[in-house]
C-alpha cells in the first residue's frame, strides 16, 4: 500500500516523519477524511475548503494548491488501484523546537493515505458521561488532530456495549457523536445541532441539511428519547441509529429518511 508524503508517492512501510514533527509531539495539525467512489474522491472541493479554513484558524500554511492536491489524491488512488474506499489528508505544522511556541517559518508535513471503507451497520449509541465538547473553543469548528475527548467517549461506549457515544456540550445539550454529526426526527421535523452548539461543520452534514431541509436548532438530551428516527452522517456516509441508551429508536428499524438519504448520498 502506498501513501503520498510531502508530494511524493512512497510505500507506507517506508514512510517517515521527523521525530520532532509537531503533529506527533503536540497534535498540532488537522485532517480530512474523504470518500472514494468510482475511483474518485467525493466532494473534494468542499473538503479542501474546510481544510483551508481550519488551517487558517491554526495558522498552518497549506503547501499545495487545490489542483495539486487533487492530482496527488488521484495519483494515490491509481497507485493503490482503488475504486472505493477512503482518503485521509493530514496536515501538520511540521518539525519544531521543544516547547509549544510555533516556529516562525513552519515547514508543514502533508500526507495522504488511503484505506477501505468502514462498516455501515446500524448503530447503538449512548450519551457520554465522562467528557463533554467545548462548544466555545475555536477547535470545535476544526477537524484537528486532538481527538482525546472523542477517544475517552468511545471507550465509554464500548464498555457499555454500544458502538459510539453522543457528546454533549458544556450546557448539557447534544453536540455530535465521536465521529459524526447527528440528526433526529422529532415531532415530524428533522433537526440537527447548529455549529455554535459544538457540532463540527461536516461536509456531509451540509448536504443532508440541504437535501432534507433539516432545521438547525439546539437539541436537549431528553429529546433523544422521543425521536422517531435518528441517524448520523460523516464524509463516508449515513448510518441509522437503532438504539439510544439501551432503548429502541422508533420501531427499531432504519427510518425512511435515513434510507432515502443513504441511497442518494
Amino acid at each position: 500500500m502506498k501513501l503520498s508524503l510531502n508530494g511524493e508517492l512512497t510505500e507506507a512501510a517506508e514512510a517517515r516523519i521527523a521525530p520532532d514533527d509537531r503533529g506527533f509531539t503536540l497534535g498540532d495539525g488537522l485532517f480530512e477524511t474523504i470518500a472514494i467512489k468510482n475511483a474518485a474522491p467525493k466532494r473534494l472541493a468542499a473538503h479542501l475548503a474546510r481544510l483551508r479554513d481550519g488551517a487558517a484558524v491554526l495558522g498552518i500554511p497549506v503547501p499545495y494548491t487545490d489542483q495539486k492536491i487533487a492530482e496527488l489524491a488521484a495519483g494515490l488512488i491509481g497507485a493503490n488501484e482503488l475504486t472505493a474506499g477512503a482518503l485521509r489528508i493530514t496536515l501538520t505544522r511540521g518539525p519544531g523546537a521543544r516547547g509549544i511556541a510555533p516556529p516562525e517559518a513552519p515547514t508543514p508535513t502533508f500526507m495522504i493515505t488511503s484505506g477501505a471503507l468502514p462498516p455501515d451497520d446500524p448503530l447503538r449509541l449512548i450519551v457520554a458521561q465522562g467528557t463533554r465538547r467545548n462548544e466555545q473553543s475555536p477547535l470545535a469548528r476544526v477537524k484537528n488532530l486532538g481527538y482525546l475527548d472523542n477517544i475517552i467517549a468511545r471507550r465509554e461506549a464500548v464498555a457499555a456495549g454500544a458502538d459510539d457515544a453522543v457528546l454533549l456540550n458544556t450546557q448539557g445539550r447534544v453536540a455530535e457523536t465521536t465521529i459524526a454529526n447527528i440528526f433526529c426526527l422529532i415531532g415530524g421535523g428533522l433537526v440537527t445541532p447548529p455549529v455554535c452548539e459544538g457540532a463540527l461543520p461536516g461536509v456531509m452534514r451540509a448536504e443532508v441539511i440541504r437535501l432534507a431541509r433539516a432545521e438547525e436548532r439546539p437539541i436537549e438530551v431528553g429529546e433523544l428519547a422521543h425521536a422517531s428516527e435518528i441517524f448520523v452522517s460523516n464524509a463516508l456516509g449515513i448510518r441509522p441509529v437503532l438504539h439510544m441508551n439501551g432503548q429502541e429508536v422508533g420501531d427499531g428499524a432504519p427510518g425512511l429518511i435515513t434510507q432515502l438519504l443513504a441511497v442518494r448520498l
